[in-house]
C-alpha cells in the first residue's frame, strides 16, 4: 500500500465506526433490527445512514392526497 492509500484507510476507520455506532444506538431505541444497520454500517458508507434515515427514520415522508 501506498502512503494516500494508508492515509485514506486511517481516515476512513473512525467515519465507519461513527457511523456503525449511530445506527446500532438508534436502531435499538426504535426497536429495527440493531444489529442488521450495526454491522451494515461498518461495511460501507454513506448508503446505510441515507437508506436508515429514509426508512426508519422517515426523513421524507410520503404525503397523500
Amino acid at each position: 500500500m501506498t502512503r494516500d492509500q494508508m492515509l485514506i484507510v486511517f481516515m476512513l476507520i473512525p467515519v465507519l465506526l461513527a457511523q456503525s455506532t449511530y445506527l446500532f444506538i438508534d436502531a435499538r431505541k426504535r426497536d429495527r433490527y440493531p444489529w442488521f444497520w450495526g454491522l451494515w454500517g461498518l461495511i460501507q458508507a454513506p448508503m446505510p445512514i441515507l437508506l436508515y434515515l429514509l426508512l426508519v427514520r422517515k426523513i421524507y415522508r410520503w404525503r397523500r392526497k
